[in-house]
């Protein structure tokens, strides 16, 4: 049968079905084949395109959207202003208590770190003859040297960078921002910054987290921030292949909202989804929450189109699998900016799951926690996703409820004594896994079977569907936490790592211990608040996130001391068997470590590739120099 004579998918786009109605449709269109007369074999489309939404601004202070952050009143309460997310609107009432108790420090609602925003912006450094051409090219509105658009653009999510724009100021950002449309404009704008010796740094969604977006300091040529977010449209849909070219500059929320009015998901959810971009996910090789059903993003990727000094690198075919011998799509995966500028990529889709179901789990601790995600590994047929949470992020999420009422007050009361009294599970020891379950009926019936039975062999006990449910809805709430106890004088953040299955609890443990013990040796108030989780298993290993914070009222230059105790982790890290990142990349913060993970040949060649590709060095963001530290840019 000859796969032109497909259902035109069109018809099926222009349909008022529900979305599990189209994902149905595009089983029963490949499977009975119904017939179609043309016989091309184009069966892609254009999707309407998507005016601009309302009430999407973005702070620029904090992470996430301009109307929602945490606040605490004078009673200690805390509530999450706006609407967007289940925490929003409902008083949290233990959660500073809880924090008070945990660091051992004396939080309060009404004691904060003022700070003003924005700070003193450097003056730009200019280039007449860059700048008129740029204009002409784009338009004078879409070139700026406005004090807050460079600052925003100059800057990603570390708390490093954050803290500095609002306790002190960046001393180098761009000195121009600019934003194409198409690829022909990037092209163009490369093209300009070699005649006019300028360095261009793309700019996505700004949720980078390794000091990737900061300006190199001795830089004295003019730094432009290509902004790539009026590109950011669906460019084809091809539903009977699976897949669709999507413009860089489109953010993950985007993505998967127009994806799914056809029926369709790409399935690539990282933390960062409402704002990180597709040009983003590949310039740090990233990867999702559901990586274990749709794959992480080389994976999802079929093909790159990407503007270099040397042109435009793009193919003429798309294929299931290719062998063309080096294959230069590979180079520009965690390449971070250096290389060139991502336009568009062709990426893998997946129908819409029939049925998506959470779950969870409690062990009694951690070790047995981790027992049950090897044996999950070693079985195969994963859920879309499997999370596990030491007890001190077990406890965390507790005191991120709202306050029970009603009948809820004793609901809540005998299950705790049901589970450590009946049970017999230690309050400071237990430990929870989160799942989501996505396919159809069967598949999710053979996983959910598979995994609470691996569970009872290690003393798990099934913890309701809500549980997992709230845990996934909380990781979009949870990311404003960070820029709220700032300003009650925590400095927080998390860093992640893989791991092999025999060396995953040691270095949990290795790392939490050498946490602990460098804040106790520099003196610092209170105890630190330090807690781990296993985000994504692999049949070889897990990856692991660290959340580490401390309070830092009295202590001089903590942002100094905050960079160094995070260096000292990740040698603890890289020496009990642990990698330099799994998905947040190399940028600038953790460029020192490149010459212990990799050989001088393997440097050379990175340093080669540079040279060759951009011997101007017209992409200078100056990330991944392993003989330079962050502290150069800082």
């Amino acid at each position: 049968m000859n796969p032109s004579a497909f259902l035109d998918p069109q018809k099926l786009v222009s349909t008022g079905a529900s979305v599990l109605q189209k994902a149905k449709a595009f089983r029963k269109m490949v499977a009975g084949g119904a017939a179609r007369s043309a016989g091309t074999g184009d069966t892609r489309f254009t999707p309407p395109a998507v005016p601009p939404a309302s009430g999407e601004d973005e702070s620029d202070a904090t992470w996430g959207f301009a109307d929602t952050r945490f606040e605490a009143k004078a009673d200690d309460h805390v509530i999450m202003t706006g609407s967007r997310y289940e925490l929003c609107k409902e008083p949290l009432p233990t959660l500073i208590p809880w924090v008070r108790g945990v660091m051992q420090t004396d939080i309060r609602a009404n004691d904060r770190n003022p700070y003003s925003f924005p700070p003193e912006v450097p003056a730009p450094i200019e280039n007449a003859g860059f700048e008129q051409a740029a204009k002409a090219l784009l338009g004078e509105q879409n070139v700026t040297r406005e004090d807050r658009a460079r600052l925003r653009r100059g800057h990603g999510q570390t708390q490093e960078e954050m803290y500095a724009i609002k306790y002190g100021k960046l001393p180098r950002v761009p000195d121009l921002v600019v934003a194409p449309e198409t690829e022909e404009q990037v092209l163009q704008l490369v093209q300009l910054a070699t005649e006019h010796s300028c360095v261009l740094i793309p700019y996505g969604g700004g949720t980078n987290v390794t000091d990737a977006l900061r300006c190199p300091i001795q830089e004295k040529r003019t730094i432009v921030s290509v902004d790539m977010r009026r590109m950011n449209k669906i460019l084809w849909i091809d539903p009977v292949n699976r897949m669709a070219s999507i413009q860089a500059g489109m953010v993950g929320r985007h993505i998967a909202d127009q994806l799914a009015k056809h029926g369709l998901t790409m399935g690539h959810e990282p933390d960062s989804i409402e704002f990180s971009t597709l040009g983003g996910w590949i310039a740090t090789h990233a990867s999702g929450m559901k990586k274990n059903k749709y794959g992480n993003i080389e994976d999802l990727l079929l093909d790159i189109n990407v503007v270099t000094h040397q042109g435009v690198l793009q193919r003429s075919q798309l294929a299931p699998r290719e062998s063309i011998g080096i294959d230069p799509r590979l180079w520009l995966l965690g390449s971070e900016g250096k290389l060139g500028i991502i336009t568009s990529a062709v990426v893998k889709l997946f129908p819409l799951p029939e049925v998506q179901r959470y779950g969870s789990v409690l062990f009694p601790d951690f070790e047995k926690g981790c027992g049950f995600m090897y044996e999950l590994a070693c079985a195969g047929n994963w859920p879309a996703s499997v999370r596990l949470m030491d007890n001190m992020q077990f406890q965390f999420g507790q005191a991120l409820k709202p306050a029970n009422k009603g009948w809820k007050i004793q609901k809540s009361k005998l299950e705790k004594i049901y589970v450590t009294k009946l049970q017999g599970f230690e309050p400071n020891k237990l430990c929870a896994c989160t799942l989501v379950f996505e396919g159809t009926e069967r598949e999710v019936a053979a996983q959910e079977q598979m995994v609470y039975e691996i569970a009872k062999k290690y003393d798990g006990m099934p913890a309701g569907p809500e549980n997992g449910r709230r845990g996934y809805q909380l990781t979009y709430g949870i990311a404003y936490i960070r820029d709220f106890v700032m300003d009650h004088w925590v400095l927080a953040e998390s860093f992640e790592t893989s791991v092999p299955w025999s060396k995953l609890v040691s270095l949990v443990e290795n790392t939490k211990r050498r946490l602990y013990e460098e804040c106790e040796r520099r003196g610092l108030p209170g105890k630190p608040f330090v807690t781990a989780r296993v985000t994504q298993v692999y049949e070889t290993g897990a990856a692991v996130y660290f959340y580490f914070a401390f309070y830092y009222k009295g202590v001089e230059d903590a942002v100094h001391i905050y960079h160094e105790i995070e260096n000292i982790a990740r040698e603890e890290i890289l020496a009990s068997g642990g990698s330099l990142s799994h998905h947040h990349g190399v940028g600038k913060l953790r460029q020192h470590f490149l010459r212990e993970i990799m050989s001088d040949a393997g440097l050379q060649m990175q340093a080669h590739l540079k040279q060759a590709l951009d011997p101007h060095n017209v992409f200078g963001v100056g990330n991944q120099l392993p003989d330079r530290s962050a502290g150069d840019y800082t």
